[in-house]
């Protein structure tokens, strides 16, 4: 059976491939459409679509305008034998008014609708007066329309001709791209008039399954449209099928409102629209024979194959197979920018491992004793080379020479001259002492200037490795985001708005873009007599108890055309902040700074920085500080590697000593685990309930140390837990007390308000008076209270709707 079915799949696929070739490529299917518009007739008087078949097909396809013409000859001959000549005529005319338009320059746009005009009706009349005698007045109007339907059929199928060949591009259809489309089938279909069997008219059948595979692709709008249009065409054909334009038009219609019905219940609608149209119909000779010529058009339409409608749907707006089609399209450009994004985060992370240097400390070792070894083959250089004595110094007794060379280096570098010790073992070992210490002192200097100039070269392959790196991550970082398919929710989107809709709220429209946990990201267009405050009181509670999750307002968007609101999680914690700063002697402007920001990673932050001194100075560097670490938190650089790098920053560009410091506290939204990250800056202290506990860390200042490894902190923060930063100028303010620390944390408990901005306030006021009103040195505080995000109003369970949305999210 398996065998079977591939040798059937293999079938199918080689006549699919075969008929592919022979239609498209071999242009078979443009013969057919040329030998039925060829044989097409517009009131039995009127022949306009030959000639601008040809001309489209001759501006289209140069190739092909030969077998063009082959057709519409052939077409001719078929069923309008006497008017070959006009035709013959026609196709010699276009192609030499064609020629002289190009030849005088004439404007492109017009130049093939313009030949065509001319060329029919110069043909028309030659003929007409050629066999007629004379041409009467009905004779030119005739040819008059007769052309101008040719020029305006020549525009049509230069938009709809093209949709024949292979598209390289899928993208979908103009609305008058459509049209002309539908006019062309319409016009093949004219020449199918004549062709009866058993009393059904070739015409009617094509017409009914030509409207039922647009109604099943497009829908009601779309369906009714090709009615219209087809119906239209088969009219002026022939007067007595005008009848057919509303029988068309209302079938197009009923098959389209029933396309969720999928084929069977676009047939029904069909069928039904056919028979109250023949039975209560004027103008309907037979209403049986146009049920049975709607039921053979059905019967086509139930074999047809789904690839057939998929492939149109692909093209139409509006669509699932279009939409499915964008999102394709989306992907694959989604692809190729991850892509890159990726290429060049391997690019970074390969020109961050050409920049860094082996980190270990025993290569760092070997590398300072390559460079004392360096530095003693130069002395050796200036003295022991012109020494008779060298060969019994560097050959036989190499170890206690290197011994006691080395040990004079040592001598020189703590203390910048040599210990009576080692001079005395040197003048034992050597002839000429005084000239070894000479040179070794004088060289010392560039010596150490070499060692320097060394040591910031590694420091900056170093940061610039480090950043490099860190660039790597969030690049890749960005490339897995890219990557992640925005997923529909269709289903989720109708279950929400129908329990909106139930509890009595006018929404315009649902979308849906994240459902993950606590990551939700909803936007909902509000109707009219709908505002913000129903968002927030009614839509957030109620989402909230649809999706088990804390849903809030986010974003309010009030324009004039919609009033959209964006619904999102709320953060299992939130930071509360208070902050009180005053400057040496009570000036204006003091040289510390803080900061509170959201890092949009679901993390809170906090940070106080003390520059050194007081001043604008002060100020322009912790204002500095802080604000490269705002930019490089934020562009989501893991904050190790970010202090790293503003402390190497720091440290290579403090040419006058200015340094700061940094206190951090990054705060995890979620799970209240924090960071707490003191470069040259005082304890931070956490209040909760009754006890008072520190939080401290040794290091240096920022830019002090260019190769520093920070300590951070780590701590898990709970609900109501209160944090206090302060910087030197705070903790250090009460000179009278000796154990600081414990004066702060008696204080700290002794403050019974739990309002951030009141314990900063008072904290400063407290020290300010123990200080006895002076204010010594800048000041600044800064208060964060961390508590568990309660909703501002109570969820509201769905009932029916719960369950069933948290199987399909």
């Amino acid at each position: 059976m398996a065998r079977i079915k591939s040798l059937w799949k293999k079938g199918v696929e080689s006549l699919r491939k075969g008929s592919a070739v022979v239609f498209l490529k071999w242009g078979m299917l443009l013969f057919l459409v040329g030998v039925m518009l060829g044989r097409a007739a517009i009131l039995s008087d009127l022949y306009p679509f030959a000639l601008p078949f040809f001309a489209a097909i001759f501006a289209w396809k140069k190739e092909r305008a030969v077998l063009a013409a082959v057709a519409v000859i052939a077409g001719t001959a078929w069923g309008l034998t006497f008017n070959i000549p006009y035709v013959l005529a026609g196709l010699l005319l276009f192609l030499l008014f064609y020629r002289v338009a190009q030849y005088i320059g004439a404007n492109r746009k017009w130049t093939l609708p313009a030949a065509v005009f001319l060329a029919s009706l110069t043909s028309r009349v030659t003929v007409t007066g050629v066999g007629e005698a004379s041409m009467t007045q009905y004779h030119w109007f005739m040819a008059t329309i007769e052309a101008g339907l040719a020029l305006m059929l020549t525009m049509i199928f230069l938009q709809s001709l093209p949709l024949l060949g292979v598209r390289k591009k899928q993208r979908a259809l103009k609305n008058e791209e459509i049209i002309c489309f539908i006019i062309l089938l319409a016009s093949v279909m004219t020449g199918a008039i004549g062709w009866v069997v058993y009393g059904l008219g070739a015409e009617h059948v094509l017409a009914r399954y030509l409207v039922l595979l647009f109604a099943l692709v497009g829908g009601a709008a779309i369906g009714s449209t090709v009615g219209v249009v087809t119906g239209l065409v088969l009219s002026l054909a022939a007067v007595a099928n005008l009848y057919y334009m509303s029988l068309l038009a209302f079938a197009g219609l009923l098959g389209g409102l029933l396309k969720e019905g999928k084929k069977l219940g676009v047939s029904m609608g069909i069928l039904i629209g056919t028979a109250l149209i023949a039975l209560y119909g004027n103008g309907m000779n037979n209403p049986a024979i146009t049920v049975m010529e709607s039921g053979l058009a059905v019967l086509l339409f139930l074999l047809t194959p789904k690839g057939l409608t998929d492939y149109m749907g692909k093209y139409i707006p509006g669509t699932m197979e279009h939409s499915n089609e964008q999102q394709r399209y989306l992907r694959k450009i989604r692809d190729v920018t991850a892509s890159r994004v990726e290429k060049f985060s391997d690019l970074f992370q390969t020109l961050s491992a050409s920049f860094s240097s082996p980190g270990d400390r025993n290569q760092q070792m070997d590398d300072e004793e390559e460079e004392g070894d360096r530095f003693l083959a130069d002395i050796t250089a200036n003295t022991c080379q012109k020494c008779f004595r060298k060969e019994k110094c560097w050959v036989e007794r190499f170890d206690a020479t290197y011994d006691v060379m080395g040990n004079i280096m040592t001598d020189i570098e703590q203390t910048d001259k040599v210990e009576t010790r080692t001079y005395e073992r040197l003048k034992r070992h050597c002839i000429y002492p005084d000239r070894i210490v000479r040179t070794m002192k004088e060289q010392w200097e560039p010596h150490e200037i070499r060692r320097l100039y060394t040591r910031q070269m590694e420091e900056s392959r170093n940061l610039v490795a480090d950043q490099l790196q860190g660039v790597s991550k969030v690049m890749g970082a960005f490339a897995k985001e890219i990557q992640k398919e925005k997923e529909t929710h269709h289903y989720q989107e109708e279950q929400i708005y129908a329990a909106l809709f139930d509890a009595g709220l006018n929404i315009e429209q649902v979308d849906i873009f994240n459902l993950s946990p606590r990551d939700v990201h909803i936007e909902i267009e509000l109707g009219n007599g709908m505002n913000h405050e129903e968002a927030e009181k009614l839509i957030a509670p109620m989402l909230s108890g649809i999706l088990s999750d804390h849903i809030i307002v986010e974003v309010i968007d009030e324009t004039a055309f919609e009033n959209r609101v964006t619904f999102a999680s709320a953060k299992t914690y939130v930071v509360d902040t208070g902050s009180a700063t005053v400057a040496q002697g009570g000036a204006w402007i003091s040289g510390d700074n803080y900061a509170a920001m959201q890092l949009g990673f679901g993390k809170f932050a906090v940070a106080i920085s003390d520059g050194m001194g007081n001043g604008r100075r002060a100020h322009r560097e912790s204002s500095e500080t802080l604000q490269l670490l705002q930019n490089i938190l934020k562009s989501g650089i893991d904050e190790g590697v970010a202090i790293q790098s503003m402390n190497s920053l720091l440290s290579l560009r403090a040419d006058d000593e200015m340094f700061s410091t940094l206190d951090l506290t990054i705060i995890d939204l979620q799970t209240a685990d924090s960071n707490f990250l003191k470069i040259g800056s005082m304890p931070s202290f956490v209040k909760r309930k009754e006890r008072v506990f520190s939080i401290e860390a040794g290091n240096l200042p920022m830019g002090i140390v260019s190769e520093a490894n920070f300590e951070m902190k780590q701590e898990r923060l709970q609900d109501e837990d209160i944090l206090v930063m302060m910087s030197d100028g705070l903790f250090d303010g009460a000179r009278w007390i000796e154990n600081k620390e414990w004066w702060m944390k008696r204080l700290i408990r002794e403050i019974e308000s739990v309002d951030p901005q009141i314990i900063a306030d008072v904290l400063l006021e407290e020290v300010m008076r123990m200080s006895e009103g002076s204010i010594a040195d800048d000041m600044t505080v800064v208060v964060a209270k961390v508590r568990r995000n309660t909703p501002k109003w109570a969820t509201i369970p769905m009932g029916r709707w719960a369950q069933p949305f948290a199987k399909n999210a």
